[in-house]
């Protein structure tokens, strides 16, 4: 039989749950159906990636939810979680494990498109902020290695902030051993360790730490265990590994093809060296 048609989780509490995890919230369908679930970790999670201070009240409303119990028909959308916050900010928050070579353009492009939502006769000064935040599970630039950034628009030398209400920014759930003192203040060192968790040992660590860390990892076993959920999350984990299956193809005819070019280039050197010589 199988493993897409056993029991992933044959346990009935958190508590009983042992061994490895049938998926990590690094799995995108899985990160944004928990967030869509508990309205409560959501609004903590925002808490610490906005530095909410706790008597702050929260809302959130997700704006474009998963309709549970459909197939996801286009395995190649993109599961961002798109949020307004307190009615007043436009948060955009995306779980990506494989880099692609194209945050940069991508996280700009959705970005940009939260933030054109000027209706006619709607004044520019009335624009809500947008916050575009990328849970990668890779580092965007190696050069410049931290866990959690923020990038705006300003001026280049004397860094003079242009906007405060167009904001890029990166958790790198790679690099929580970068984590500074204000980052694990807010406890992001906390959900790093969370949505990276591959056991249920770990999970049930982490749910100790705190009540909204409990509720989220309840949360998390509950809609683990939905059978149907774990349909889409393989889903998901298939099409990212065809996906990679054909990066991996692409990259090695694209290195066969440049083996035969400088075959090639050697062969037309040393064919110009003879033409030479019998000049």
């Amino acid at each position: 039989m199988s493993k897409k048609h056993t029991n992933l989780v044959p346990f009935s509490s958190l508590e009983e749950a042992t061994g490895a995890l049938p998926f990590t919230m690094t799995n995108d369908y899985l990160f944004k159906v928990v967030l869509q679930e508990n309205n409560h970790v959501l609004c903590e999670l925002i808490r610490s990636l906005l530095h909410f201070p706790k008597e702050y009240e929260i809302t959130a409303e997700i704006q474009n939810p998963i309709i549970l119990g459909r197939s996801v028909e286009n395995k190649e959308f993109i599961l961002d979680i798109k949020v307004i916050v307190n009615r007043s900010k436009i948060l955009n928050l995306e779980m990506q494990v494989k880099d692609e070579l194209n945050w940069q353009n991508r996280s700009i492009s959705y970005l940009s498109r939260s933030f054109d939502q000027t209706n006619h006769g709607q004044k520019y000064n009335e624009i809500c902020p947008v916050i575009h935040i990328g849970f990668l599970d890779f580092t965007l630039f190696k050069n410049s290695p931290r866990f959690y950034s923020t990038y705006k628009l300003m001026e280049t030398e004397t860094h003079q902030i242009y906007s405060d209400n167009f904001d890029l920014r990166v958790l790198d759930l790679t690099k929580m051993d970068l984590a500074t003192e204000t980052d694990k203040k807010w406890q992001l060192d906390y959900w790093a360790a969370l949505f990276k968790a591959k056991t249920w040992e770990e999970l049930k660590a982490m749910a100790n730490t705190n009540v909204f860390m409990d509720e989220a990892c309840q949360t998390i076993f509950k809609m683990t265990a939905d059978e149907w959920v774990q349909k889409c999350c393989y889903d998901r984990e298939d099409y990212l590994a065809s996906i990679a299956s054909y990066q991996d193809l692409l990259k090695e005819k694209e290195n066969v093809i440049a083996e035969k070019d400088s075959i090639i280039s050697e062969l037309q050197a040393k064919i110009a060296e003879l033409e030479d010589r019998k000049k």
